[in-house]
């Protein structure tokens, strides 16, 4: 087991990690520019150029295009960055008119009313917008592991979110009656054309249609959530989707709602000037006020207590602990195999023989530490506890800070918001995961060992972006994510079960909760 613990600390990095990173070496030039030029003509780059444009000049100006829209430096080469800038997950809109709607806004700022007539009435094209301010909605179905109330209030808060905004006000349609937009999950082909068809996790997340069709679809494959940092955030890509169904094109504008690449949840507000603009362009402003109401997008972190009433017929949530009926943001387990569980700005002991309790908020077992912690974990060695989130990281020993303030992590190497964190007995080290690779930390916990980080593949079968890891005292590992569990053999470094944790793993605390039945 040593021998094997230190050929692990010593064993080369891989030298690419990463799909984009791994592919120029491994596949032809001709392969990924054909790949590109097929996602230049899907989101619209190509397919404005002229038929007598030389075809090297029509896919160099189709890049630079592509390079503007995306905030990259405009080359016109097909380099890594742009690559990589197109396998990530967006919206399966084309951005056809992305540029020309930013030229007219830009033109409206700087030439004043004359230009701002102009954007109006190029704004009032037939099928651009709807000639009415009351608009129906109906929810057709929803993913399958988050509940309906929690989606149901993201919906209504996404809705909300423009009309705060604009004259528009909008209402829920019964579910036997029609409506005018409707929003919908689909799994694959779903009769809007092959190049519409969803593909799982990552890729086109959704699309939407213009008033006069007055749809968005989602992908059922995606692993969705409605927290900050677990999976592809529903309500960011609800509030996009719906801003397509108003009448919206994308919009290059740095941190607006409605770029091709969807927004990341913070704390400016979730509409850029460019989506108020275009949207009050449509619609005007709000009725009775003449200052529209903004909110940030923190607001919009966790909408499982959004809506505490489940709707009638269905059975009332079960009682216990808050993340048995959710997710958690971090876990981590001392030397007396008593679990800490660590949601929002509270946190539960759970004993070995599966007792909860109470939530606790953290402020008063750590000073400073803040909400939405991203990866914790316990020395077994001195007992100190290891909290990380963004590029910060803490140290307590018991309630005192052992840093006294906050360390700057990625000084040392390690990553930026990390996944989760284990405490490696094999090592004596802290582990740090983030996507497909891991971080074998020095002594200290604020540098990243030589040699590292290395691929996920290490530790066979073990998914990316997981939620947590714990150490067990049989020698085991067992690694979450969502409401999974994997199991993973230390002698084999491979994963030998997996499962449901409420309901299958009694020491999580949830067994009583649960009271044999599926919690998700």
């Amino acid at each position: 087991m040593v021998a094997r613990a230190v050929l692990l600390l010593r064993a080369l990095p891989l030298l690419l990690c990463g799909r984009l990173d791994a592919e120029p070496a491994e596949r032809g030039g001709r392969e990924l520019r054909q790949e590109a030029e097929a996602f230049l003509e899907k989101y619209g780059y190509l397919s404005e150029q002229g038929p007598k444009a030389p075809t090297s000049t029509r896919f160099s100006n189709a890049i630079r295009e592509f390079q503007w829209v995306s905030q990259l430096p405009i080359s016109g080469v097909l380099d890594r960055a742009t690559l990589r800038q197109m396998t990530r997950p967006r919206c399966g809109v084309a951005d056809t008119d992305s540029h020309v709607a930013w030229t007219e806004r830009i033109s409206a700022l700087f030439a004043g009313r004359r230009a701002k007539m102009r954007r109006k009435k190029r704004f009032a094209k037939q099928g651009n917008k709807w000639y009415k301010q009351h608009l129906s909605y109906r929810l057709v179905n929803w993913p399958e592991r988050l509940p309906e109330p929690a989606v149901r209030g993201a919906v209504r808060a996404a809705f909300q979110l423009w009309s705060n905004v604009s004259a528009l006000e909008f209402w829920e349609a019964p579910a036997t009656g029609p409506a005018d937009i409707r929003l919908t999950f689909f799994q694959g082909d779903h009769n809007d054309g092959l190049s519409n068809a969803f593909d799982g996790p990552g890729g086109a997340l959704a699309h939407a249609f213009l008033p006069r069709r007055g749809e968005a679809h989602f992908d059922g494959d995606e692993r969705w959530s409605l927290s900050r940092r677990r999976g592809r955030n529903l309500f960011v890509v609800l509030a996009h989707e719906i801003g397509h169904t108003l009448g919206l094109t994308h919009s290059p504008a740095p941190r607006a709602l409605m770029a091709p690449y969807y927004k990341r949840l913070g704390r400016d507000a979730l509409l850029s000037w460019d989506d108020v603009l275009a949207v009050q362009s449509l619609y005007g402003k709000p009725l009775g006020r003449s200052v529209a109401i903004q909110l940030p997008g923190k607001l919009f972190t966790d909408f499982e207590a959004w809506d505490p009433h489940s709707p009638q017929g269905r059975r009332p949530e079960t009682q216990g602990p808050k993340y048995c009926h959710s997710s958690f943001d971090a876990i981590t387990v001392d030397g007396q195999q008593r679990l800490y569980i660590f949601k929002g700005s509270y946190f539960w002991e759970v004993a070995a023989d599966g007792n909860v309790s109470e939530p606790r908020p953290l402020q008063e077992r750590w000073v400073g530490l803040p909400p939405n912690i991203e990866a914790a974990a316990v020395s077994l060695e001195d007992g100190d506890f290891y909290f990380f989130k963004g590029s910060r990281c803490w140290r307590f020993r018991g309630p005192k800070p052992v840093w006294g303030f906050p360390q700057l992590c990625r000084a040392g190497g390690l990553p930026r918001h990390p996944d989760a964190a284990l405490f490696f007995p094999p090592l004596r080290r802290l582990i740090l995961f983030k996507g497909p690779r891991y971080y074998v930390l020095a002594r200290g916990g604020l540098q990243v060992e030589p040699y590292y980080p290395r691929s996920l593949q290490d530790w066979g079968g073990v998914p990316e972006e997981v939620s947590g890891a714990l150490p067990r005292p049989d020698g085991s590992i067992v690694f979450f994510r969502d409401d999974r569990y994997w199991h993973l053999d230390q002698t084999k470094l491979r994963v030998t079960t997996s499962g449901r944790w409420a309901t299958e793993l009694p020491w999580m605390g949830c067994w009583h909760a649960n009271s044999g039945g599926a919690l998700f």
